[in-house]
C-alpha cells in the first residue's frame, strides 16, 4: 500500500507539473498573439457623409484625428482652402483646434487671402463641427460676392458717368457739325468718319465696363477647370495679330510649355490679351513684343515684354487703377479706355495670383502675371 501511495503521489506531481507548463505555454502564446495582432484599418467615412459632401455647393472638408484631409469637395480646392492634403489658412486651423479641445461647434466669418500672391481677398463663413469620434467637418460659404456688391454700387455710377461723357459729348457735337455741313459732302464724310471712331470707342468702353463690373461684383470664377496656358497664350496672341500687324509690331511667344493652372479659361485669355494689346498700343512701329511662360516653383509666370515708351516710376503704382491713364492724350489716340490693366488685376486676384510691372522710360515695360500652378504639373 505504501508503494501504491508513493506512485500515486508521483503521478499527481507529474500531472501538476505538466498542467503548469501547459498553462504557462498557453499564457505566453496569448501574449505573443496580442503583440502580433495586425494594426486596425483606418476608419472609413460613413456613406451618408460622403454623399452629403458630394452634393454641397459650399466648400466641405473632412479631417481625420491628425487633421489630415481625407475628403474635400471641388469648391474647397477652387477657393484654395485645401492644398497638398492640408488646410491652408491658419485662421481655419485655429477653429479646428478649438473644436478639438471642447467639442463645441464654431461658426465665424473670416477674411482670408485668395491665394499665395497679391492682395486678393475672400470673405468666408466657416463652420467647424465634430460629426463623429473619427471625423471633423469644415464647411465654408463664399460671401465675397455679397460684400463686394455694395462697395461696387457706391462708386460705379460716378466713374461710369464721368467716362461716358467724353464719347457721348463728342458724338453730339459731331452730329451738329454734320447737320451744319449738310451742303459740304467732304466735311460730312470727315465728320461721319469721326463719329464712327467715337462710336467704336464707346462700344469698347461699355464692353470693358460690363466685364470689369462682373469681375468686381462676383469675385468668383464661373467656369472653373484645368487650363492649358499654351492655348491661352496662343489665342491671346492670335486675337492681337491684326492690331500688331497694322503697326508692324512682331509678336513672339515662347518659354516653358505644358504649364497648367486651375481657373476660368475665357478670363485668362482676356487678361493675357489685354496685356498684349497694351504692349502693342504703346510700342513704336517695327518693334517686338514678347510673351513668355516660365515656371517658378509652385507658380507660373506669363511675362509680356515690349520695347515701348516705358512708364515713369511715379505712375507705375497707379496703372492698375480703374480709368487711370498715364498719358490721356495718347490714350485717346490709341483708343485706350483705362480699364484693361484693371481687368487684368482682378482676373489675377480671383485666380489667387498677382500682376506686376517693371518699366523704365524709353526702355520699355514688362508686365508679369503670376498664378498658382496646377498641382498635377508641380514638381516634387
Amino acid at each position: 500500500m505504501e508503494g501504491i501511495d508513493g506512485l500515486t503521489l508521483l503521478l499527481a506531481g507529474a500531472l501538476g507539473l505538466l498542467t503548469g507548463i501547459g498553462a504557462a505555454w498557453a499564457f505566453g502564446w496569448s501574449e505573443r498573439a496580442l503583440r502580433t495582432v495586425p494594426p486596425q484599418p483606418e476608419p472609413e467615412m460613413d456613406d451618408g457623409l460622403v454623399r452629403t459632401m458630394a452634393v454641397l455647393r459650399s466648400a466641405a472638408v473632412a479631417l481625420d484625428p491628425e487633421d489630415t484631409v481625407v475628403r474635400a469637395s471641388p469648391p474647397a480646392h477652387a477657393l484654395g482652402i485645401v492644398r497638398d492634403g492640408r488646410l491652408q489658412h491658419a485662421a481655419i486651423r485655429e477653429l479646428v483646434a478649438a473644436v478639438r479641445r471642447d467639442g463645441v461647434i464654431r461658426d465665424e466669418e473670416l477674411d482670408l487671402p485668395r491665394g499665395p500672391l497679391g492682395h486678393g481677398r475672400m470673405l468666408l463663413q466657416v463652420r467647424v463641427a465634430q460629426v463623429n469620434p473619427q471625423f471633423l467637418l469644415v464647411l465654408a460659404e463664399d460671401l465675397t460676392k455679397e460684400r463686394r456688391l455694395e462697395a461696387v454700387r457706391r462708386d460705379f455710377t460716378v466713374n461710369v458717368s464721368h467716362e461716358l461723357k467724353t464719347p457721348v459729348g463728342a458724338l453730339s457735337l459731331l452730329a451738329e457739325a454734320v447737320e451744319d455741313a449738310a451742303d459740304d459732302p467732304v466735311a460730312v464724310r470727315r465728320f461721319a468718319a469721326r463719329m464712327g471712331s467715337e462710336a467704336t470707342r464707346l462700344s469698347v468702353l461699355v464692353h470693358e465696363i460690363i466685364e470689369l463690373s462682373r469681375l468686381q461684383v462676383s469675385g468668383a470664377l464661373d467656369e472653373m477647370g484645368v487650363v492649358e496656358l499654351d492655348d491661352v497664350v496662343a489665342e491671346a496672341v492670335d486675337r492681337a495679330r491684326t492690331t500688331a500687324g497694322a503697326k508692324n509690331v512682331e509678336l513672339v511667344a515662347g518659354g516653358d510649355r505644358g504649364e497648367q493652372v486651375v481657373g476660368d479659361r475665357a478670363l485668362l485669355v482676356t487678361a493675357v490679351r489685354n496685356l498684349v494689346d497694351n504692349a502693342v498700343a504703346y510700342s513704336a512701329p517695327s518693334t517686338r513684343v514678347g510673351i513668355g511662360v516660365h515656371r517658378a516653383g509652385d507658380l507660373v509666370e506669363i511675362a509680356v515684354v515690349d520695347q515701348g515708351i516705358g512708364i515713369a516710376v511715379a505712375d507705375q503704382e497707379r496703372v492698375f487703377e480703374r480709368f487711370y491713364r498715364v498719358d490721356p492724350a495718347r490714350s485717346r489716340d490709341t483708343g485706350g479706355t483705362g480699364l484693361g490693366l484693371s481687368i487684368v488685376k482682378h482676373v489675377a486676384a480671383d485666380h489667387g495670383g498677382e500682376v506686376t510691372v517693371w518699366s523704365q522710360p524709353g526702355k520699355g515695360s514688362t508686365f508679369t502675371l503670376r498664378l498658382p500652378r496646377n498641382e498635377r504639373t508641380s514638381t516634387p
